[in-house]
């Protein structure tokens, strides 16, 4: 376990200007995306190229899912903050955005139950919430994804899984980042406690709404108290039901969280859409977060589904203040400004998403030629 030390108070005020952005300038965010490109869970230049490429002055990119511990993995080839030289790993990834004049936030998870034996210390089971296991799922291109049988912690040891994150927090910044994303979304562990479906806990941490968003809001305090609720932000998904993870009152769910992390002073919540749909091959926004949107007293980004038109939608009738975008960011390294000049986008290659190769799918998508628009 590393164990950094103390936080010092930045010479550059990027928060500042990520509170400059939010408000009146940047309105697209590269949202939090698994590459797995980082061999060893260590970025490499390749990783710096990455996100360099997608800076621009006062915008806003936030880092792919980053684990707290060795625990927490669960996918290939998925970057760590918990060792030093993961730390040091990070510092170049970082100082390539800044010198770009970017905001760098880093999205920081644990994947309880969603994880195998292979990927956790010593072959040991995943932990989670609870001892049920998740679903095999038939992906679409015919292969079974599973997942261990889970470890239900203890409530004794719960406060070392909160100390993780207050740690990778910790180290986050060390490593130069702006502030830190809290992934409470989707089907992993901070999700997997929160949902009804996935939490048949007895305990504190168990039942009620109150007892099955505890851990929640102790990860959150622990990062706040570390190093500030203005670098603290965090990710909620409430209609998702990724991972054999949903709630039978999704919208109570996300408004106790909401009012939870207003008194805690949480400087943004970034919420996913529900399930998006195509009428005649167009998505249709379900624009079911503005309850969310209204009740949140920090800055709101939204995310899922979204392309230019319904972005700034959005943002225009005050759905939201920012607009995270994943696939487009991906493939269209220079997304805002092509936004700016509503010039045409380079189409994904969902085949290369998750591939290990560090420039296929990666940093071979191309730059707009400015001098043919």
């Amino acid at each position: 376990m590393l164990l950094m030390g103390s936080v010092q108070d930045p010479m550059i005020d990027y928060v500042d200007q990520l509170v400059l952005c939010v408000r009146t300038i940047g309105r697209v965010v590269h949202a939090p995306l698994t590459r797995s490109r980082c061999y060893n869970n260590l970025p490499g230049q390749h990783v710096a190229l990455y996100y360099s490429q997608r800076a621009s002055k006062g915008g806003l990119l936030i880092a792919e899912s980053t684990g707290v511990s060795e625990t927490a993995q669960g996918y290939p080839n998925t970057p760590g903050i918990w060792t030093k030289e993961q730390v040091e790993a990070w510092k170049p990834v970082v100082e390539a955005v800044h010198r770009k004049g970017g905001v760098f936030f880093c999205q920081i998870w644990h994947v309880g139950r969603a994880s195998t034996y292979d990927y956790q210390p010593s072959g040991q089971a995943p932990i989670s919430c609870t001892d049920k296991q998740i679903t095999p799922e038939v992906l679409e291109d015919g292969t079974v994804e599973e997942f261990s049988a889970p470890r239900r912690l203890t409530e004794d040891e719960i406060p070392s899984i909160v100390n993780d994150f207050r740690l990778a927090a910790r180290n986050c910044i060390e490593a130069g980042f702006d502030g830190v994303e809290i992934h409470c979304a989707f089907g992993y562990l901070i999700k997997q406690f929160m949902k009804d479906s996935v939490n048949d806990r007895t305990d504190k941490y168990g039942g009620s709404m109150e007892n099955r968003c505890r851990f929640a809001l102790e990860v959150i305090q622990a990062a706040i108290d570390e190093i500030g609720a203005d670098r603290v932000g965090v990710r909620l998904s409430p209609y998702s039901n990724c991972l054999d993870c949903w709630d039978s009152d999704p919208d109570a769910l996300g408004l106790y969280m909401i009012h939870a992390m207003n008194k805690l002073g949480v400087l943004y919540c970034s919420m996913v859409e529900t399930e998006v749909v195509k009428v005649d091959g167009k998505v249709q926004i379900p624009y079911k977060l503005l309850r969310f949107r209204k009740a949140f007293a920090g800055t709101f980004i939204v995310a899922g589904g979204y392309n230019r038109e319904e972005g700034n939608k959005a943002v225009s009738e005050g759905y939201t203040d920012l607009v995270a975008y994943g696939k487009w960011f991906l493939a269209n390294p220079d997304l805002p400004k092509r936004f700016e000049l509503n010039a045409p986008l380079n189409k994904y290659d969902r085949s290369t998403f998750y591939t290990p190769d560090p420039v296929v799918g990666y940093t071979d998508y191309p730059f707009l030629d400015l001098s043919s628009v």
